[in-house]
């Protein structure tokens, strides 16, 4: 499973990737991070345009909080084009707080209890973690 990094978040996404693999998850699970600038995506890439390249690649996407204030915000789009086997947004609800050991570790658990049991969150749309 593929996990695609908002340009946003690579400095916590490496902090998390350390988590994941203190737990042993990145062992057990074949994961893999993709930042934008490895699947050819620009800080300037709309969200619809994130969202649309993750499913079509079948990449859980990885971001922290956005809102809901342009016609191709990430919220927009799930609402508009999310369908039953759609692979769930994964949201840092506290980005802020990824820098705290216990936080971030919460954060991992969860994402390899979502990977897990991938089937179980295909077409939820969003989810925020931990």
């Amino acid at each position: 499973m593929k996990i695609l990094i908002d340009h946003n978040i690579e400095g916590h996404a490496i902090l998390l990737w350390d988590a994941l693999a203190k737990t042993g998850l990145t062992e057990l699970l074949p994961l893999k991070i993709v930042m934008f600038s490895d699947a050819g995506l620009t800080y300037k890439s709309r969200d619809r345009e994130v969202w649309r390249f993750a499913q079509a690649n079948r990449m859980i996407l990885l971001t922290d909080n956005r809102n809901d204030n342009e016609k191709d915000s990430l919220e927009r789009t799930i609402r508009e084009e999310n369908i039953q086997n759609s692979l769930p947004v994964l949201t840092i609800g506290k980005s802020d707080r990824i820098k705290e050991r216990i936080y971030r570790e919460r954060c991992a658990e969860r994402i390899g209890e979502i990977v897990t049991e991938l089937e179980n969150y295909l077409g939820v749309g969003r989810i925020f973690i931990p």
